[in-house]
């Protein structure tokens, strides 16, 4: 059941990304906090029913056994929003977009996890064509930029703030992915899955609580629910793909395959720009498309 549910979280996924990056306006400063309450409020509502819904199963210690799980992976998000903001910044995407093969790693080294040599040549393709995607996307954004007059600071284009955002991304992201694994897999889990899901939401909950305090309270900004109605769309994708995405690594033995397939979301992404925004792809995207595809494909078969 891994390879469906995996296909399933890319999907949302891909759609949480788009979502996010047509509701981030590089000009506000304190667009990633926004999109951390929207975010958090969204999936804080899913885990607050949740949370009833499994009143008499939920163990309350799953928040403290979930907290470094789920503390890894919103500060990989945090930092991904921050990236949103800035296209030079965007370069990250192929570094983000490997966090999956270095989770695969992980398994491989730490939990004895194998695949079949095909299985290895479609990760390969997979995790190819996620990234040179994003280099092409990053390319034809800045021509975009470049056109428009619009001028991001040195900072932001060629500092160590461009070179270790991506880095840390990536491996708080593959850290995050590891640690469920461990928690998850087993016949007597550390944490159950629905725990997992209930203690992830209420967790982003209380950040995005935070984030509101910090930015309306003590900020006094304001926050438009009509204004952020992309951050909302993008706050639905990511809620859904949460909940198939730890499925997905719940099933034993299965994650080394899951991970790098899910973190190849950017590739939906595309495909939703060009479907729903009519957006052009290049000859160069489709053959990066294309690429990835053929190493979902391929893992589809071999999972069958």
């Amino acid at each position: 059941m891994w390879f469906p549910l995996a296909l399933i979280t890319a999907i949302f996924w891909g759609g949480s990304d788009l979502f996010s990056k047509m509701g981030t306006n590089p000009k506000d400063k304190y667009s990633h906090l926004k999109m951390i309450i929207v975010v958090g409020s969204v999936m804080g509502i899913v885990g607050i029913a949740m949370l009833f819904m499994n009143l008499s199963t939920f163990d309350p210690m799953s928040l403290i056994k979930y907290l470094p799980i789920a503390a890894l992976y919103i500060a990989a998000m945090f930092l991904g929003y921050i990236g949103l903001r800035f296209l030079e910044l965007s370069v990250s995407s192929p570094v983000c977009n490997s966090s999956g093969a270095i989770a695969a790693i992980f398994c491989l080294l730490f939990l004895g996890q194998r695949m079949l040599p095909i299985q290895y040549f479609a990760v390969g393709l997979i995790v190819t064509g996620a990234v040179l995607l994003s280099v092409f996307d990053l390319k034809d954004e800045n021509k975009a930029r470049r056109f428009r007059g619009e001028v991001i600071e040195d900072k932001y284009r060629i500092s160590l703030i461009a070179v270790l955002l991506p880095v840390f991304y990536a491996l708080l992201d593959a850290l995050g992915t590891f640690g469920e694994v461990v928690l998850l897999e087993g016949d007597e889990p550390i944490v159950s899955e629905t725990d997992a899901q209930i203690a992830y939401y209420l967790i982003f909950l209380l950040c995005a609580i935070a984030s509101f305090i910090y930015l309306v309270v003590i900020k006094k900004q304001r926050i438009s629910i009509k204004e952020e109605r992309e951050k909302g769309f993008a706050a639905l994708c990511e809620t859904a793909g949460q909940f198939f995405y730890i499925l997905a690594l719940a099933d034993e033995d299965n994650a080394v395959k899951a991970a790098p397939l899910i973190s190849a979301y950017c590739v939906f992404s595309i495909i939703f720009s060009h479907i729903f925004l009519k957006e052009k792809l290049t000859r160069r995207q489709y053959g990066a498309v294309a690429v990835a595809v053929a190493g979902i494909v391929i893992m589809g078969f071999f999972d069958a």
